[in-house]
């Protein structure tokens, strides 16, 4: 049986700008991604069906017999084992959405010819990006069941480092701990291979760090925050989601928000994650082409890939900001940035596509990965499909 992750269009565009560049399974909630969740969930390699200019880089691997599961619903056992029950013809459904089919077909049927049945336990679908961080403390929480099963974590043997409820906590290969404090009483706390911690950092679970990702000296951690790999992170940080391969290293506060891959805060850079009125936060939205209310007061930054913040950036409560883009000055920004625009509050011109370019190779360079010729046309698509 092989399993593709489908993108519900009706789903994607009010995603954007984080489905800009990627599809939406692709999508960080937690301490994996959602195909990370179903592949370890049904233990096979997934592949993606997404929108055309996203398919060099992210293919659709078809067979006689395709289980095409919705790309925005994160997976539990309740999900998985009525899926597995599905023979060809047969769909499963959630109200008017269609959770998975299976068919030998080589695109997801318009119409279920077979049994399409409703599904009756709730599900958790991440169809916008607000999304992202409210289901992340879950998500952590029913990550580290999936990752940490019946496997041991690695030692804490610095003795400068106090833990809080030490079972919760879990150690990949090579993590470096010095002098920290890990409380995990309200959540598990998950460190990733060769990540580290530094000196005075505090962190309360739930909380997952990637892969070679680094947590600064004297960092506040609060809960329901995920780190992807390669990032480096400080300062104080809550309820929020780095897709990774993004820095957020110096003092300054996030809350709830979402950060693509290859972002850059610069030092002090601060995000508002509440109203002073206390009321529901508006956003921008892809899909209306309009702020719309959210319906809760917790709204931080929602930023797309490659984009950055200079020195001393303040960003207003429930600011969404495109892909490519770059962002500096005094004052506040206002609260939607497109795609490709250079300046702030004082106001933006296009960042022309070639030096956008120039600096996404320069940052991924650092890294030791090159820009594809695959990255450079998606990046050439989102520029042309935003330029207005």
């Amino acid at each position: 049986m092989n399993i593709i992750l489908f993108d519900d269009p009706s789903l994607r565009i009010h995603l954007l700008p984080i489905t800009f560049t990627r599809p939406v399974a692709g999508m960080r909630v937690g301490i994996l991604t959602i195909r990370e969740k179903w592949e370890r969930h049904f233990k096979t390699i997934t592949s993606y069906s997404t929108q055309e200019y996203l398919k060099e880089k992210f293919p659709t691997k078809i067979t006689d017999d395709n289980l095409w599961i919705n790309g925005a619903i994160c997976p539990d056992e309740h999900l998985v084992n009525a899926i597995k029950k599905l023979e060809l013809g047969d769909a499963i459904h959630k109200n008017s959405m269609v959770l998975a089919v299976r068919t030998h077909e080589d695109e997801l049927p318009e119409v279920i010819s077979g049994n399409s049945s409703e599904y009756s336990h709730e599900i958790v679908s991440i169809d916008r990006p607000w999304k992202i961080f409210q289901n992340c403390g879950n998500q952590i929480r029913s990550d580290f069941k999936l990752i940490t099963t019946n496997r041991k974590s690695a030692a804490i043997t610095d003795t400068h480092t106090r833990t809080y409820n030490n079972n919760n906590i879990f150690l990949e290969e090579g993590v470096t701990l010095h002098a920290a404090i890990l409380n995990a009483d309200n959540g598990p706390i998950y460190l990733g291979k060769n990540s580290q911690v530094q000196e005075g950092a505090i962190i309360r679970g739930p909380f997952a760090l990637g892969e070679e990702s680094i947590v600064n000296m004297g960092a506040k951690m609060r809960a329901d925050t995920a780190i992807g790999p390669f990032c480096k992170i400080g300062g104080e940080v809550s309820n929020s989601v780095l897709f990774g391969y993004s820095n957020k290293g110096h003092d300054g506060f996030l809350g709830n928000s979402v950060l693509g891959e290859w972002c850059n805060l610069g030092a002090d850079t601060n995000t508002s994650n509440l109203k002073n009125n206390y009321d529901n936060v508006r956003l921008w939205s892809y899909a209306k082409n309009a702020f719309v209310d959210i319906g809760q007061p917790n709204c931080g930054l929602i930023m797309g890939d490659h984009s950055k913040s200079g020195i001393n950036t303040m960003f207003n409560t429930g600011t969404v900001v495109g892909v490519s883009s770059n962002i500096f000055g005094a004052g506040y920004p206002r609260n939607f940035v497109p795609s490709f625009a250079w300046g702030g509050a004082s106001g933006f011109v296009t960042y022309q596509f070639e030096k956008a370019i120039e600096t996404a190779e320069r940052v991924m360079a650092r890294r030791n990965i090159v820009l594809s010729n695959a990255d450079r046309g998606i990046l050439k698509n989102i520029f042309d499909q935003t330029s207005k």
